[in-house]
């Protein structure tokens, strides 16, 4: 039971803790909506072209708005040793980790559902495949979230360099922006988008496996060398 509140308080404070931050999480879907801006301001009106690639630009944006947000997993209860006060209260690195990337999910995914209907009237899209672009994006945006967090604790090891962080979650989410775009370019394929799908959950699954315990291990390098 004790293990439980410990988890419940954790989870409430990072609630808090996202709650308080609104402009970090604002400008976040500000730069989301903006470079959609731009980029329609740049190219033009093309409703043609923008059918064909508008899914693999709302990927890429999503994807570079993700590393805004890499810092905020655990480089501040680091600085502020809040990560040893919770080990401490008796929850492992792996289920503090964990807790945060629901938490990053639920405040800096999760309203993305809301802003996507909005890029697809801004990109003059076909709202037909809204909702392929909907179940694609509930599972990769848990594998971007798994990728962000092993970023953000291998960056508690670099002190230098915050670049690479960036870096990795560019690199890992490849896959889930092609398999993304994919399921979209054949929403009249069902068994293509079955099998497309089926690989974005082995991938998902994959994360949500190794995600906890590399990130609770490069916590617990970092604060053994801090």
């Amino acid at each position: 039971m004790s293990s439980f509140n410990s988890i419940l308080g954790v989870f409430l404070r990072e609630s808090k803790i996202h709650y308080r931050s609104f402009f970090h999480i604002l400008s976040i879907f500000l730069f989301f909506i903006l470079s959609i801006i731009i980029f329609v301001f740049a190219v033009g009106s093309n409703k043609e072209m923008f059918n064909q690639i508008g899914v693999g630009i709302i990927w890429t944006i999503i994807l570079l708005s993700n590393t805004l947000s890499i810092k905020k997993f655990f480089q501040n209860d680091f600085d502020d040793n809040s990560l040893i006060i919770i080990h401490m209260s008796g929850l492992s690195y792996e289920i503090i980790a964990l807790i945060k990337m629901l938490t990053i999910w639920m405040f800096l995914q999760a309203p993305f559902f809301i802003i996507l209907p909005i890029a697809f009237l801004l990109l003059e899209m076909q709202f037909d495949n809204l909702k392929i672009v909907y179940l694609s994006f509930l599972i990769g945006s848990v594998i971007i979230t798994c990728i962000s967090a092993i970023s953000g604790s291998m960056n508690l090891l670099n002190k230098k360099n915050f670049s690479i962080g960036g870096l990795i979650i560019m690199i890992f989410s490849i896959p889930v922006i092609i398999f993304g775009v994919n399921i979209a370019n054949v929403s009249n394929n069902i068994e293509i988008i079955k099998a497309q799908i089926n690989i974005l959950l082995g991938i998902m699954f994959f994360f949500l496996a190794i995600s906890p315990w590399a990130s609770g291990l490069c916590i617990k390098i970092s604060l053994q060398n801090k």
